[in-house]
C-alpha cells in the first residue's frame, strides 16, 4: 500500500484552477483524469478510474461554475454536475475510503454581515450558491472528507471593473494551490481565502487602472454584499505545518 499513499485523483483538472494546480510541485503523485477517462455522471467510469489509480485522495473540482448565469439559465446541467456528479464521487469515495476534498464556495454563506465562520448559518444568494451547498450535503454524510468554502480567483484578475461596494475574501488561484496539498489530512469543514476586503481595493492592487463600479447600481447582478469570511482556522492550520 506504500506505493499508492501519495496518489491523489483531481478531477476537473482542464478547469482554471486544475491548470494551476498541475504547476505545483508537490511529493504527492497526482493524477489529472480527461472526462473521457472520468465522467462523473457515470459511475462506471469513476470506479474503474479509481480502481485503476487507488490514490488515497480525491480532489474533486469538476462541475459547473461561470458564468454565473448558466445557473439560472439551465438548473438541469446545474443539478447534474454540481450536485449528482459530487454525489456520485462521495459515493464512490466511501466505498473505497478515499480521502474526499470538495471544493465549495464562500457564496453558501447569507453573505449580508461577513466575517463568517465555517459554524455559521448558510443562505446560498444564488443557484451557483445553492449547487455547491447541494454538493456539500452529499460530502457531509462521509466523514472521511474536508470541505473547502473558497474565495479565489484567477490571476491577473480579469475584469477592466471592480465593485467597490462588495467586500469579499479573494485569494488567487495560485496562492490556494500553493496551499492545498498541506490540507489533504484535514476534515471537515475550512474556509480558504485572502483578506476581507472590497473586491476593487483587491483588484487595483494588480491593475491600478482597474474601473470603480457599484452592485447597487447594477442591482440584476445576483452577488452578496459582503461574503467575506473568517479565515483563522486556516492561519492556525498552516501555521503548523
Amino acid at each position: 500500500m506504500s506505493l499508492y499513499k501519495n496518489r491523489v485523483v483531481v478531477t476537473g483538472g482542464t478547469g482554471r484552477f486544475g491548470q494551476v494546480l498541475k504547476k505545483i510541485k508537490s511529493k504527492n503523485k497526482l493524477f489529472f483524469p480527461k472526462k473521457s477517462e472520468l465522467n462523473i455522471l457515470k459511475v462506471n467510469s469513476i470506479t474503474k478510474y479509481l480502481n485503476l489509480k487507488k490514490p488515497k485522495y480525491l480532489i474533486h473540482l469538476a462541475g459547473l461554475s461561470r458564468p454565473m448565469e448558466m445557473h439560472e439559465k439551465f438548473i438541469k446541467k446545474s443539478i447534474d454536475l454540481n450536485i449528482i456528479g459530487t454525489c456520485n464521487i462521495t459515493k464512490a469515495c466511501a466505498e473505497k475510503n478515499i480521502k474526499l476534498i470538495y471544493f465549495s464556495t464562500s457564496y453558501v454563506y447569507p453573505g449580508t454581515k461577513g466575517n463568517y465562520m465555517e459554524s455559521d448559518s448558510l443562505l446560498p444568494v444564488n443557484n451557483y450558491a445553492w449547487s455547491k451547498l447541494g454538493g456539500e450535503c452529499a460530502v457531509q454524510l462521509y466523514k472521511n472528507s474536508l470541505i473547502l468554502r473558497l474565495c479565489m480567483t484567477e490571476k491577473p484578475f480579469v475584469h477592466k471593473a471592480a465593485f467597490y461596494d462588495v467586500k469579499n475574501s479573494f485569494m488567487y488561484h495560485d496562492e490556494v494551490a500553493k496551499i492545498l496539498l498541506k490540507l489533504l489530512n484535514e476534515k471537515g469543514i475550512l474556509n480558504v481565502g485572502g483578506k476581507s476586503q472590497s473586491i476593487y481595493n483587491f483588484a487595483k492592487i494588480a491593475n491600478p487602472k482597474v474601473k470603480k463600479i457599484f452592485l447597487k447600481k447594477n442591482k440584476k447582478i445576483k452577488m452578496p454584499i459582503n461574503s467575506s469570511i473568517n479565515i483563522r482556522k486556516m492561519k492556525k492550520i498552516l501555521k503548523n505545518k
